[in-house]
């Protein structure tokens, strides 16, 4: 039998911890809505939280492989554009080179032809000189290839350099002709000269396509990395929110519970009346 002591609230007190208890569950539904985060420190669960953040790490550290691979993207883009112009140039010397072996020419406009060779020869160089970006270039020849970030662990993804210069393409500096027998020999140089460019280019563009193809695959990675921390800290908003109205509904009785049993040592007035 219960006893009627106004020392002792037995009531009272199992109500304060009901109540206690709840104002504790509804701090932590609503730090879970104002975070978003059902684990939002390592007191939440330790264990969660770790793979959490290193998964984190992971993911973030993926940008710097991905600013290098884009990087690498834009050495060969640049290079594949200086390809570009040296093929057109090549076809404009063979074409000077054809027109100069018809020996009806008088020398005048063989002299013309010549001199036109030259400067579109020289240009060759000039166009290969600037292929560069951020003073890296795959096509002049002063590299043998480029090492760009593949993934986290820094492991690389590998572009082999391709020179188109005049030595890359079997040409020099000085490459001419002095009468129509050297321009029609000059010909079969410069269709060489011409394929052999085409064939490097070809390669180039075979390591663009890859390093495109990583880029994605780093892209989507990432993105899976990302969704998973989140499958782990995340909060179910919907379900937090119904919890909260749950618990601010519970919160209320309590008091009221608490209330009620605080009135009970009143009654004992009642019997010395």
């Amino acid at each position: 039998m219960a006893l009627n002591s106004i020392n002792t609230n037995s009531g009272a007190m199992i109500a304060l911890q009901n109540l206690n208890t709840t104002n504790s569950e509804l701090q932590v539904t609503q730090q879970r809505i104002n975070t978003g985060k059902k684990i939002a420190s390592s007191k939440d669960n330790g264990a969660i939280w770790a793979t959490a953040r290193n998964q984190s790490a992971a993911a973030s550290s993926l940008n710097a492989v991905k600013d290098s691979l884009q990087r690498g993207q834009s050495t060969i883009d640049v290079a594949l554009a200086a390809g570009d112009t040296v093929t057109d140039l090549l076809g404009k010397m063979k074409e000077k080179a054809l027109a100069a072996s018809d020996t009806s020419l008088n020398t005048a406009s063989f002299n013309a032809l010549v001199s036109d060779f030259t400067s579109l020869r020289d240009q060759i160089t000039k166009a290969v000189t600037n292929a560069k970006f951020n003073g890296v270039s795959v096509a002049d020849g002063s590299t043998t290839k480029l090492a760009f970030l593949a993934n986290s662990d820094g492991t690389a993804f590998t572009v082999a350099a391709k020179t188109i210069s005049l030595t890359g393409l079997g040409l020099t500096a000085g490459s001419t002709f002095a009468t129509a027998a050297a321009a029609k020999t000059m010909i079969a140089t410069i269709t060489t000269a011409l394929q052999t460019a085409t064939n490097k280019l070809a390669s180039l563009g075979t390591s663009s396509t890859g390093l495109d193809t990583h880029l994605t695959f780093v892209g989507k990675l990432q993105d899976s990395l990302d969704a998973g921390v989140g499958n782990l800290v995340d909060a179910d908003l919907a379900k937090e929110s119904a919890k909260l109205q749950s618990l601010q509904t519970k919160q209320q009785l309590g008091v009221q519970a608490l209330s009620i049993a605080n009135q009970s040592s009143s009654s004992v007035l009642s019997l010395f009346r």
